[in-house]
């Protein structure tokens, strides 16, 4: 069977609280999207999540779900897949940490690298072979432009992100003509509640305007996807740009 494009009628978002899948959410929602399906640590963050979701008419639910537990992602997704099928899995969870502290305290550093890679390995492993079973479907990854190159104020960020880019490719080489699409999206900085202690980059973009990126290319069947789409030779630039003239970069 061939890969499910466009506005899905199911969606699981790993990670339901993040700004930028409820965005996401909210603009599939407005379009087909009828069930929803918020993975995340229960709390009241979670609830009013769902309840937002609910007002714009979508059937909601939540699942208990904990990136750093990966012995429970295939109970937990196995869960959601046992309730029917599942067009589309947006794999939004992840944590920016604090570079200065991160370096400081190696133990923090391994918490991001475990949320952002290992954390999503395990669920992304397991949803794949969720979606391959049943047939069809498209898993979409969260990654960063971060993981083009490392920049000196963000590597331990950038670092788990890179690995994170890598396996989703890879996979999606791996799913090739299961009827599974995988895709790759790369925003740049993106103003949320979690980055506004920071002071935006150039070509810095809002949830909405990756929302909309991410349903755009859905119906392109796009395999990976830059937000918003001039940082894609912006980042070809920097990726090959000799290292002495890098670091002397504001980046």
């Amino acid at each position: 069977m061939s890969a499910v494009c466009g506005p899905p009628q199911s969606l699981l978002v790993l990670g339901g609280t993040s700004e930028i899948a409820l965005a996401t959410a909210r603009r599939l929602v407005a379009r087909r999207t009828r069930t929803v399906w918020l993975a995340g640590r229960p709390g009241p963050a979670l609830d009013r999540a769902a309840g937002r979701l609910a007002a714009l008419g979508a059937d909601v639910r939540t699942v208990a779900f904990d990136a750093l537990d990966p012995e429970s992602h295939e109970a937990v997704l196995g869960k959601v897949f046992a309730e029917g099928a599942v067009d589309m899995v947006l794999l939004a969870f992840g944590v920016l940490g604090d570079q200065a502290q991160d370096e400081r305290e190696p133990l923090r550093a391994v918490r991001v690298a475990a949320t952002n890679y290992t954390g999503a390995v395990s669920a992304g492993l397991v949803a794949a072979r969720a979606l391959q079973d049943q047939g069809h479907g498209s898993l979409v990854v969260l990654s960063s432009v971060a993981a083009e190159r490392a920049r000196r104020s963000d590597f331990i960020y950038g670092s788990s992100k890179a690995g994170l880019d890598t396996f989703a490719q890879g996979l999606g080489d791996a799913l090739y003509g299961t009827g599974v699409h995988v895709m790759v999206v790369r925003p740049g900085f993106v103003r949320t509640g979690g980055t506004a202690h920071l002071a935006p980059g150039p070509l810095s973009t809002t949830p909405e305007q990756v929302a909309a990126a991410v349903e755009l290319g859905l119906r392109r069947g796009s395999e990976t996807v830059w937000v918003p789409g001039a940082l894609r030779p912006v980042m070809s630039l920097l990726r090959h740009a000799p290292r002495a003239l890098f670091r002397r970069l504001p980046v």
